[in-house]
């Protein structure tokens, strides 16, 4: 009779760090995807569209894209400041 090999406390250990980097790097891919970034804004525009709607605002639908377009031009900024911090303040 043939004995199951079971893996050892090793093996197990670097299977579940590779099962978590799998995740960070999904997580991050996500967090860094335009989809993720166009979903935003587009809820961002809805819920300021609904907002202005309500209150009566003057060119609701013109002014309800100042939002998500701040929100999209400071995504296009982070990566330059980003690179930027990483050089300057926070030196390993």
């Amino acid at each position: 009779m043939k004995r199951k090999k079971t893996p050892s406390a090793a093996q197990a250990q670097i299977s579940s760090i590779l099962e978590r980097n799998a995740r960070v790097e999904a997580d991050k891919a996500w967090e860094l995807s335009w989809s993720r970034r166009c979903l935003i804004a587009l809820a961002t525009y809805a819920v300021s569209l609904v907002f202005l709607l309500m209150s009566g605002s003057p060119n609701p639908y013109l002014v309800a894209a100042v939002p998500p377009a701040a929100y999209l031009l400071s995504t296009l900024t982070l990566p330059f400041v980003k690179e930027w911090w990483l050089k300057s303040a926070y030196k390993r």
